[in-house]
């Protein structure tokens, strides 16, 4: 397998708030815990091993909600060790997309476990635990009820409302009969069908989406959890109600929040109440003030928005790490001041690792063209530019000449005191320019024509890589390509990640 790293920078993927995070930018210290380094991660573990959570309990809900899975070893003593007062967690978290939605769920889950494998090479008198968090309380349905087999769209329909988590997995005999002629026949198709099916059994899309974050990664000791729970909400009672009945958030987030916006673009909406009611198959959002015994009694029925989840995560998890895209290092870094002033350490941010991915055929397509794969980041209109140049004798370009032709024109300029005539000059030099912009683009429809099945193949591999002039991972599913490459696709993925690393991963799969 080739690997091509590029500096994020230099995909132009990445909003200026990740690229300065990656680069270290001093400017944002103050909206984080601090930049994730290995040195810090030390002083993240002096920094969280003050602050006391209740590990017994966290214990009892994990084997409790894991309790219908079959777990394997590593996951199991994961459990166990988090009653350590010497162990500490990474965490990852996602909402609950049909069959896992676009691939970089797994990227995420992979940063995830690698940084864990790291710190304990690092640190080997405390032990680290990978973790991901269940968003099974979102609501949006559109956005996860589908997901991308390379061109074909696999979409779940379904009239039920409200938090996902509990949608039961109904009229999916369809859906898998279709699979079973879209994958094909192959024994890695047989093993996607034989995971759906088992997964999607006559359960939730919670158990569905635990079932196959075990059997992808049970083996690397992933410890699930959902925060949907009557037990964990009870201990962030004190929480609810600052927020509902006093609004004790809104300042502090909004503060944290406009300072950001100084320079960024803020990810999330500030909002005086932060909190959902679950009721009735349905999530609404609360605007007013709310009774504090109702809050007392009913404490379950209660679910963060994106701004609070955060808090409740680390109140709950002795985490000193949170892996997340580019969104989710945004909308944490309006929390800082949230989390100073309920004295909570904030976890050190991390972002998840980015991958493409090229098969052979289109690695041996960029070859042919004489294209690099980092010319795979510019506009589609700058790299057939950059292909009909390589093969073109003729220089499309007329700088020079305009350079020169400018000369002139301020020669006879200065020659003249008349105003209207200088006036008048300066028209006809921009009439120049105009006409060699017009020649610039003849000359290059003319090169174009004799290119032109060249340039379809640019067209198409920008397509490919690039669906809905999206990255590759914010579209495709991973059945994509599990199909070619089986359980060595995963391997494969864990072996090229690495969450630390400041640099986008282009991996090139050779035929098997």
């Amino acid at each position: 397998m080739k690997v091509t790293k590029i500096p994020y920078k230099l995909t132009n993927q990445f909003s200026n708030l990740v690229i300065d995070y990656i680069e270290k930018d001093p400017k944002l210290k103050e909206f984080i815990s601090k930049f994730p380094s290995l040195n810090n991660f030390g002083k993240q573990i002096k920094y969280k091993e003050n602050h006391i959570i209740d590990r017994s309990l966290l214990v009892d809900v994990l084997k409790s909600q894991n309790s219908n899975l079959v777990l394997s070893i590593n996951t199991q003593n994961n459990i166990e060790h988090l009653l350590n007062k010497k162990t500490f967690t990474v965490t990852t978290g996602h909402q609950l997309c049909f069959f896992t939605g676009p691939i970089y769920f797994f990227y995420k889950i992979i940063s995830t476990i690698n940084l864990v494998e790291k710190l304990r090479e690092t640190y080997p008198k405390n032990n680290f635990v990978p973790v991901f968090w269940m968003a099974s309380e979102d609501h949006d349905f559109e956005e996860i009820n589908h997901f991308n087999f390379f061109k074909k769209t696999i979409t779940w329909q379904t009239n039920q409302k409200g938090m996902v988590g509990n949608m039961k997995i109904s009229e999916i005999s369809n859906i898998i009969e279709h699979l079973k002629s879209t994958f094909g026949k192959c024994d890695n198709a047989q093993k996607l069908i034989s995971l759906i099916e088992n997964a999607y059994k006559e359960n939730t899309l919670s158990y569905a989406t635990r079932f196959l974050i075990n059997e992808l990664f049970g083996s690397y000791g992933i410890v699930i959890i959902d925060g949907d729970d009557k037990s964990l909400k009870n201990k962030f009672i004190p929480i609810i109600k600052k927020d509902l009945i006093h609004k004790g958030f809104y300042k502090s987030i909004k503060n944290c929040s406009l300072k950001l916006k100084e320079n960024y673009k803020l990810q999330a909406r500030i909002r005086e109440r932060n909190f959902f009611r679950l009721l009735n198959n349905s999530r609404l959002r609360i605007d007013e003030l709310v009774d504090e015994d109702d809050i007392n009694k009913k404490a379950y029925s209660f679910s963060p928005n994106v701004l609070l989840r955060p808090l409740y995560q680390e109140m709950i998890l002795p985490n000193i790490s949170y892996v997340g895209g580019g969104a989710e290092i945004a909308y944490w870094m309006q929390l800082k001041s949230l989390f100073n002033q309920e004295k909570i350490p904030m976890p050190i941010l991390v972002l998840r690792s980015s991958i493409m991915i090229l098969n052979i055929k289109q690695q041996n397509r960029l070859n042919s063209l004489g294209l690099k794969i980092t010319d795979l980041f510019l506009k589609e209109d700058q790299i057939k530019s950059k292909y009909i140049k390589s093969r073109s004798n003729i220089d499309a370009s007329f700088l020079k000449e305009a350079s020169r032709i400018k000369d002139v024109y301020n020669q006879i300029s200065n020659k003249i005191n008349d105003a209207s005539l200088k006036q008048s000059v300066a028209s006809n030099l921009q009439f120049q320019y105009n006409f060699l912009k017009k020649l610039e683009k003849k000359i290059m429809k003319i090169e174009k024509s004799k290119h032109e099945i060249f340039l379809n193949q640019i067209s198409n591999l920008k397509k490919d890589l690039f669906p809905n002039n999206n990255l590759q991972e914010r579209f495709y599913n991973f059945s994509s390509f599990y199909i070619d490459q089986g359980d060595k696709f995963i391997k494969r993925l864990k072996d090229n990640i690495n969450p630390l690393s400041s640099n986008f991963v282009v991996l090139t799969t050779k035929e098997e």
